[in-house]
């Protein structure tokens, strides 16, 4: 989680916290318990014993990177061929028959507006391979008997077909075999599949005659470095990036997520698929045949670079090596966008990769939130609502709907409290300097109109997993990057920017003011006035809203349109509740006849005040 969401989460539970203090009786003394000193034993020594037996076998530990004579062979001019399909444009090289360049058709760069040429499909779409360090990805590495270890970036290999480009229809697919000859009998060969309508491609790799020359019984399918960094904000993007497995029916993420971390693991038996992400988009390599004898290897980097921030992540899956005269291994390769959908229709819990963010650090409460109700009703709106902004304006006054029985008891309750403030007022003034005595009369006041002081907590409580999963779901949804409003708001997925500042803004790392930020400072201003009336809150109406409007100034303006429709709509529900007729403030009939709750609270109130005129 980046630092302003961090701030932005800190300061959410800094309201509910204070709202709660200010509304409810003091807090009674506790006795003082022993800190238990029952503690968990830290894994650490078993999981360092265990890294140390895998890093043995880490075939990136184990040798330098030597040609062995049987891979020296001249270097020859690379040859680069292009295939078109329905979703991309992918461009393979001869050297180490490697996924050169990999081109989204369906999604465009961020500088795409600024592109003259309406020609020019390279600098108008997506490219995903980070071909800037090693010009191309999805490598075989071994070690031979000899105790070289091979990679095949560095050899030349020949292609059976010779055309330089080829075009795939929809509901056809593309066979391109890559073969690296060593002698008369030996050879390794890559072959791709390729689909005109699918993300996902197969890629085959044949081992013929090497089972005298490969030793260690297995060998590495790696993808070495991470996705290309696509993105106009590289510190959002870095925040999101990061590397993951698939094992053993859970997740496993791999994340250096501190400025100049360096983190590595390794991880034995059947690994599912492994993948690397950035914020929008992914790799996925899956073998058809996952083996117990298996494992995989991650390393990950965060860096400062010229361009900015990155963060760059190899994951290698180890395959077992049958030391037999012919061995195919099958895989499956996904490069394409984060789209929930599409990768939940790909099978193999390919949708794991997607995150949908966590409430307190609990995602079995927010994922399902965000998988099986906001997902589907916001792709459902949007089957009949062609621009993505009125989708979220209409999404907000369905969940305000969806939401109104929580909100409405938690409005009624604050409405109470508010009305109940100058009774409180006048009893402070009169028991001045007596506390026991205020909380004792505060509580018999509360039992008079039969007000529960945390009635509004558990309302807000409720909603509160349900707002930080709406939260995350705008900052990753794919569906409205790029994606237009009106007038100003040109991309719902990043800051609706409207003046760029000469300085950043400390703490809160602002460089631009947008337009919609201070809208939603306004409608949380008129909101908090709505329900604050006692004066000892007056501070908050001001201070609150002001930072909130410059901590939401660097959040995407699809997140910023949604919480501002959804504080107008809260201003109107407040507004015809504090309106109602019939819901002044009276005497319960029966006032002794106390709620479990409010039971305890006087009976705390009445022991609190008996242990003090004890020590008087």
């Amino acid at each position: 989680m980046d630092r302003q969401s961090t701030i932005a989460f800190i300061l959410i539970g800094v309201i509910l916290v204070f709202w709660l203090y200010l509304n409810a009786p003091e807090p009674q003394p506790v006795v003082d318990k022993k800190q238990d000193s029952t503690i968990v034993a830290d894994n650490q020594i078993t999981q360092e014993n265990f890294q140390q037996n895998v890093e043995s076998e880490n075939i990136q530990n184990k040798v330098d990177e030597i040609k062995s004579d049987e891979f020296s062979t001249p270097s020859l001019p690379e040859k680069i061929i292009t295939i078109d399909t329905k979703l991309a444009r992918i461009e393979l090289t001869s050297k180490g028959a490697r996924i050169r360049k990999f081109y989204l058709k369906e999604y465009e760069t961020w500088y795409h507006n600024e592109i003259e040429d309406s020609t020019d499909f390279y600098n108008k779409h997506v490219q995903l391979i980070n071909s800037s360090r090693e010009g191309g990805d999805f490598n075989i590495v071994f070690v031979t008997r000899e105790g070289k270890l091979v990679n095949t970036k560095n050899l030349d290999f020949d292609l059976e077909n010779s055309k330089s480009n080829y075009k795939v229809g929809e509901g056809d697919s593309l066979t391109l075999s890559y073969t690296y000859k060593i002698g008369d009998s030996k050879s390794l060969t890559k072959q791709f599949i390729f689909y005109g309508s699918d993300y996902n491609s197969k890629v085959d790799i044949i081992l013929n005659n090497l089972d005298d020359l490969i030793s260690s019984y297995r060998y590495d399918v790696e993808w070495s470095n991470g996705l290309n960094f696509v993105e106009e904000n590289s510190v959002d993007e870095a925040n999101y990036s990061n590397a993951a497995a698939f094992s053993g029916d859970e997740k496993v993420v791999i994340d250096a997520s501190s400025e100049g971390e360096t983190i590595d693991k390794v991880l034995n038996g059947k690994i599912d698929w492994v993948g690397v992400r950035n914020k929008y988009f992914t790799v996925i390599v899956a073998p058809e045949k996952p083996s117990i004898d298996g494992g995989a290897d991650f390393k990950g980097e965060n860096v400062i670079t010229q361009y900015g921030h990155r963060e760059y992540y190899s994951a290698s899956l180890r395959i077992p090596f049958n030391n037999q005269k012919l061995q195919k291994d099958s895989f499956r390769l996904y490069i394409g966008p984060l789209e929930y959908n599409t990768l939940k229709a790909n099978g193999n819990n390919y949708e794991a990769i997607f995150e949908f963010g966590s409430f307190l650090g609990l995602k079995f409460i927010t994922r399902p939130i965000s998988e099986y109700f906001l997902l589907p009703l916001f792709k459902f709106l949007h089957n009949y609502i062609p621009n993505y902004g009125w989708v979220i304006i209409v999404f907000s006054i369905i969940l305000k709907f969806a939401l109104y029985p929580l909100t409405k008891q938690s409005y009624k309750s604050m409405k109470r409290m508010s009305q109940l403030q100058p009774k409180i007022a006048e009893l402070k003034e009169k028991h001045k300097g007596d506390q026991q005595k205020i909380q004792k009369e505060t509580m018999k006041l509360y039992s008079t109109y039969g007000i529960n002081p945390a009635g509004g907590c558990l309302p807000m409580l409720l909603q509160m997993p349900i707002l930080f999963a709406l939260f995350t779901f705008f900052n990753v949804a794919i569906e409205i990057r790029h994606e237009p409003f009106m007038w100003w708001i040109t991309n719902l997925s990043a800051p609706d920017v409207i003046y760029k500042l000469p300085f950043n803004l400390p703490l809160f790392g602002i460089s631009a003011i947008t337009g919609l930020a201070p809208l939603l400072g306004l409608s949380m201003f008129f909101q908090q006035r709505m329900t604050m009336k006692d004066p000892n809150q007056k501070a908050m109406v001001y201070i609150m809203p002001f930072m909130m409007t410059f901590l939401f100034m660097g959040f995407s303006s699809g997140l910023n349109l949604y919480y501002f429709m959804f504080n107008i709509l809260s201003i109107g529900q407040q507004y015809i509740i504090n309106h109602q007729h019939g819901e002044e403030l009276v005497p319960v009939k029966n006032p002794k006849k106390k709620s479990g709750f409010m039971q305890r609270m006087m009976e705390a109130a009445e022991q609190q005040q008996k242990a003090a005129k004890k020590r008087k």
